[in-house]
């Protein structure tokens, strides 16, 4: 969850790292008792995410900047939609600006993207979820980012489930069940159990050990629908693997109930916003 804590946190480090020793530029060019009156715009399309994130750029340089008619997250806009308004004094909006427009431009990227992927599943029993290939430190506004873009998140990391991987096995040692089962000895009765394979003969072993979800990896439709119907209900089903735009609704209609998309976190870029001056005529 993206806590009111993780921001104060992010958000300070980012400004710090921006501006170690002050604005230079705003001290050296903007009088004190300017003030500046911009707005939040977007130059495209997109699925808003990050507001709070934003609110706080301002705020943490400057408490008498306000942010108003702020975007909620999840909100579709369209090129030049007005998405907020700041206003105060103007040094502290020109130091803020690019920290929020950085949080703001990333966290819509992700929401954005992750919208695509949703309605293009449209119509199927289907989650889509994101991964752990987040930007290192951001993974808590990216996660946030895909709900915002109506998707779910998986693990947060990995001190929130298990996920057992061949390489997990292979160190393990003994057979498939046996191995599992005395993972499943080993944690809490409530710890989720997930268990990644990438062959059909895999499956019967891992569900003899009473799994909770089984990995699907990188396989083809045909074989996740074969997959899907010999599981049986048995445990949850989640495909991932090379997940794209293309093949999301052919994935979909394998009646997987998870599909698990990197590309959400890892390829999403940045959307183009920006900081646009407004007049009292434009209000």
């Amino acid at each position: 969850m993206l806590t009111h804590h993780a921001i104060t946190a992010a958000v300070t480090a980012a400004l710090n790292e921006d501006a170690p020793w002050g604005d230079i530029t705003a001290h050296a060019a903007i009088p004190a008792d300017a003030r500046l009156r911009v707005a939040l715009v977007a130059r495209e399309p997109g699925v808003f995410a990050g507001g709070e994130v934003v609110r706080a750029a301002f705020a943490l340089t400057d408490p008498a900047i306000a942010v108003t008619g702020l975007a909620a997250d999840g909100t579709r806009f369209d090129a030049g939609d007005r998405l907020a308004l700041i206003e105060g004094p103007a040094r502290g909006i020109l130091t803020a600006e690019r920290v929020a427009l950085n949080f703001a431009q990333r966290m819509c990227a992700v929401a954005t993207l992750t919208a695509r992927y949703v309605a293009a599943a449209e119509g199927y029993d289907v989650r889509i979820v994101d991964t752990r290939k987040t930007t290192p430190g951001l993974r808590v506004f990216e996660k946030h980012a895909v709900r915002a873009g109506g998707g779910h998140n998986h693990r947060h990391g990995l001190s929130d489930a298990v996920m057992v991987k061949d390489n997990h096995l292979a160190a393990l040692g003994g057979t498939v069940t046996e191995s599992l089962r005395l993972i499943r000895s080993r944690v809490g009765h409530t710890t989720h159990i997930e268990v990644e394979v990438d062959r059909i003969d895999q499956i019967e072993p891992v569900l003899a050990a009473g799994v909770d979800s089984i990995m699907l990896d990188n396989f083809a439709p045909d074989q996740l629908r074969e997959a899907v119907a010999l599981i049986g209900g048995r445990a949850a089903t989640e495909a991932s693997g090379n997940v794209s735009l293309d093949t999301v609704a052919a994935i979909a209609a394998t009646g997987v109930d998870v599909i698990s998309v990197g590309k959400l976190t890892h390829s999403a870029g940045a959307l183009d916003l920006g900081l646009d001056e407004i007049t009292e005529a434009a209000l």
